[in-house]
């Protein structure tokens, strides 16, 4: 990623922060560019949490907790208030362990590092293995089973695969490279006919097609099967209290006004 465009972004982040009275506290590239499977015309997913000031959050009406700053061929910009970030956070949502562990981080800050301490004892192995379950298949169902396909569609259902393989032998968020993810889960068997894929989807265009990869396809809905039974089986974790994160939400926002 070229200096230009990260500090295009950073510039953009401090525009949004002007505008919208907000400071931004941790910011990451969140697609194909931090999962490393992008083609040379991958747009930008910019990812941020947010604070505001602490009378934004004791107002009688209601207000938006997420902020849709541009969406076009080159930027995907968009962030959520640390309010619903951390309420996500006690549902596990998968979403924030992947910001968390983004390779590329545009800005970050010492309150997200105190919450980033935090957040994977929040993670639920269960939760965690349905997300990317459900992910892969509804890839696999939608967009792999045609003559002809996507290449990044293989990706997106390979990824939460590993994933899962991850989650089961690891007990922790899985890592967003993929080229992590496949050495330590991929089967090697199938690896030279992925290191070709990804090749090839590095090269080509987003919209870059193949014909459907019979062996690959295969693997995947052995995978799906296997990770079906895998999730009825884990024990979900127990539901965690909310003191802790309340304790971080009121001093955050109580250090917004100082």
């Amino acid at each position: 990623m070229s200096e230009e465009i990260i500090s295009r972004i950073r510039n953009k982040l401090t525009e949004i922060e002007e505008k919208e009275n907000i400071r931004i506290l941790h910011c990451v590239e969140s697609g194909s560019r931090a999962w490393g499977f992008a083609s040379p015309d991958s747009d930008y997913d910019v990812r941020f949490i947010y604070a505001r000031p602490e009378e934004w959050y004791l107002r009688l009406d209601k207000t938006r907790d997420v902020i849709e700053w541009q969406l076009d061929d080159v930027y995907d910009i968009n962030g959520w208030d640390v309010q619903k970030a951390l309420r996500l956070l006690h549902r596990s949502n998968p979403t924030l362990f992947e910001w968390n562990n983004s390779p590329i981080v545009y800005r970050t800050t010492e309150e997200w590092a105190g919450i980033s301490a935090e957040l994977n004892s929040f993670f639920d192995r269960k939760l965690g293995i349905y997300h990317y379950l459900s992910t892969a298949r509804h890839t696999y169902n939608e967009h792999l089973r045609g003559s002809e396909v996507r290449l990044k569609k293989y990706f997106y259902a390979l990824r939460p695969l590993l994933a899962c393989r991850w989650i089961a032998d690891r007990e922790t968020p899985p890592p967003m490279l993929f080229r992590e993810l496949m050495d330590a889960e991929l089967d090697n068997d199938i690896r030279p006919l992925v290191e070709e894929l990804l090749d090839s989807k590095t090269q080509k265009s987003e919209t870059g097609r193949s014909r459907r990869i019979d062996e690959l396809n295969r693997w995947i809905e052995d995978e799906i099967c296997v990770m079906k039974r895998l999730a009825e089986i884990t024990d979900k974790s127990p539901e965690k209290d909310w003191n802790r994160l309340n304790a971080m939400f009121l001093g955050l926002v109580k250090g917004e006004r100082q």
